[in-house]
């Protein structure tokens, strides 16, 4: 057996022992024997892309969604360059990739041969590991180098603290190929009944223990950790959830959809501060919710890593690992006053989008509310994240997702794949119109490849919508050009280019039929940004003067009492 086939036996054996089910392979001739050794591994389900940066977003989806680590491996070159993008998410948004990259021996190296980059510690700062893995050899001590280093680099990507990306640069000389030969200069078997290195499971981290209060409040963004077990505490304790969509935590009698214009109101924010707020994961997608946090007078955060915890407001006063919600005695009155101002500005908001017609954020709510129990939605960054925290109403039953740790419109047509394919149920996506032409490439799938069931929900405004609500909209000269970006795409010919079904939606009562279907199937809304930005407009208008009358209200009530 030459090296190359014996180090690539051996890692994906190995791999696999330690709980490797998905592996997401980009093509190309250094790669091979990585490549034909997976393919003969039938304990995999292997995924095959001709885009490497789709490839990698797809590892990335199919990662984040099954909660475990994906290999990703590809050819040396700028093939590996085009993993960084979603190296670069996965290290954000804490999500545990394997990423292979073959790579031309020493001796090739610096003297211009043909697909030769410099790739040691390619990703820098983006991964948690990187180890080089050397090139192999036919001599003893080979096989429990290779095992123990790929447990090493499972584990680390795992975490569990701090899961994340981790790189292995896997030098390969030729032949790439087997040679038939089956002999080796030692047995090339694992251990007996699993991994080459058992990692030991860490004990709970003790939980930080706060005075009992009724004033509380739990604000919960993307990636939070143990979601459910801090909402029932907050029910317990009568604290209002503040949660983003993607924070897992928007449903039941305490989630307060409408915190976004809730703490758009000057008034109302600078009344409702708390005694202590408790935030889980990485808010980031309401302003008025960080300006408030600002003024928090103690502001816990939970981070499981104790060296990577997110505070972008520089407000934390204390960082824990755990906290323990206690029970408070006491009335519900802020509770209570939580709820009443949410439902004020819930009226006031779903009158603005039922007589709008079809807006983006009525189109937000309406998917939410359409989809079956059970269902994944993928939604993308800039608007359409925005417009469901802005717009969704709480429900139970719908787990949502979102390429949330740096934020980028690159990638989400193969992250929701990857993500389809990871989810036991239907999968459906909301993104805007240049997330989806910015990775075209994610509808070409091999017929042999794995199919997801994934409606993709497309908003067409003919260009980039967020800047319209963004003081760069003022600048009509160059505006249109630089920030609105018009592209003019027929979105009916750039899905029937990979043969992907297509609808097109015009109206509100058209969506649920159109989301009707299986497989992969792209619909198409379309929008006018300058109607949007006026929508947007209207929201506000029409729920500040919701919560101003609540706060009045309120005011008068207390008077009198």
């Amino acid at each position: 057996m030459n090296p190359a086939t014996a180090l690539a036996t051996v890692l994906v054996d190995e791999l696999v022992r330690c709980g490797l089910t998905d592996v997401v392979i980009a093509p190309g001739s250094r790669s091979a024997p990585l490549a034909l050794a997976l393919h003969a591994e039938s304990r995999v389900r292997l995924h095959v892309r001709i885009d490497e940066r789709s490839a990698s977003f797809l590892a990335l989806g199919l990662a984040r969604r099954a909660e475990r680590p994906v290999a990703l491996i590809c050819s040396s070159g700028t093939a590996a360059a085009n993993f960084h993008p979603a190296v670069i998410e996965a290290s954000e948004s804490g999500v545990p990739l394997l990423v292979l990259t073959a790579d031309r021996p020493p001796e090739l190296r610096g003297t211009g041969a043909n697909q030769t980059i410099d790739q040691l510690k390619l990703y820098g700062s983006a991964v948690r590991w990187f180890a080089e893995i050397g090139t192999p050899e036919d001599r003893p001590g080979q096989v429990a180098y290779w095992r123990s280093l790929a447990c090493r680099a499972y584990q680390r990507a795992v975490g569990p603290d701090d899961p994340g990306p981790v790189h292995l640069n896997v030098p390969f000389r030729e032949p790439l190929i087997p040679d038939g030969d089956p002999s080796w200069c030692e047995p090339l078997d694992g251990r007996a009944g699993g991994p080459w290195v058992r990692s030991r499971v860490a004990p709970p981290p003790v939980a930080l223990h706060i005075p009992a209060t009724r004033r509380g409040v739990l604000v919960v963004g993307d990636g939070a950790p143990n979601v459910r077990r801090y909402v029932a505490a907050a029910g317990m304790a009568g604290w209002p959830v503040l949660s983003e969509p993607n924070g897992g935590a928007r449903y039941g009698d305490h989630a307060i959809s409408t915190y976004h214009h809730l703490l758009g109101v000057p008034d109302f924010a600078g009344a409702y501060r708390p005694d202590v707020v408790v935030t889980l994961g990485r808010p980031g997608l309401s302003r008025p919710l960080l300006s408030w946090l600002e003024r928090a007078d103690e502001h816990i955060v939970v981070a499981p890593d104790l060296d990577r915890w997110p505070d972008p407001t520089r407000s934390a006063s204390q960082v824990a690992q755990a906290v323990e919600i206690p029970v408070a005695s006491g009335d519900d009155s802020w509770l209570h006053s939580w709820r009443q101002a949410d439902a004020a500005a819930r009226a006031a908001l779903d009158e603005v989008l039922d007589t709008s017609g079809l807006s983006e954020p009525r189109l937000a709510r309406d998917l939410v509310d359409m989809l079956p129990n059970g269902a994944l939605l993928f939604c993308g960054s800039s608007m359409p994240i925005r417009d469901l925290d802005q717009a969704m109403r709480p429900r139970r039953g719908l787990k949502l997702l979102a390429n949330r740790g740096a934020s980028g419109i690159d990638g989400l047509v193969s992250t929701a794949m990857g993500a389809a394919l990871a989810h036991n149920g239907p999968a459906y996506a909301l993104m805007g119109d240049l997330s989806f032409l910015h990775d075209q490439n994610g509808l070409i799938l091999g017929p042999r490849e794995p199919r997801p069931d994934l409606c993709l929900v497309v908003v067409n405004n003919d260009g980039g919508g967020i800047f319209s609500l963004l003081p760069q909209a003022a600048l009509r000269d160059p505006f249109e050009r630089v920030f609105g970006t018009p592209h003019g795409v027929d979105l009916g010919y750039a899905t029937a280019a990979t043969g992907t079904p297509y609808t097109q939606v015009q109206d509100p009562s058209e969506l649920s039929k159109a989301l009707r279907g299986e497989g992969p199937r792209v619909v198409e809304v379309r929008t006018d940004r300058a109607a949007n930005a006026v929508v947007h407009a209207r929201l506000r208008d029409a729920t500040e003067a919701a919560i101003t009358a609540f706060l009045q209200d309120s005011r008068d009530s207390a008077a009198s009492g």
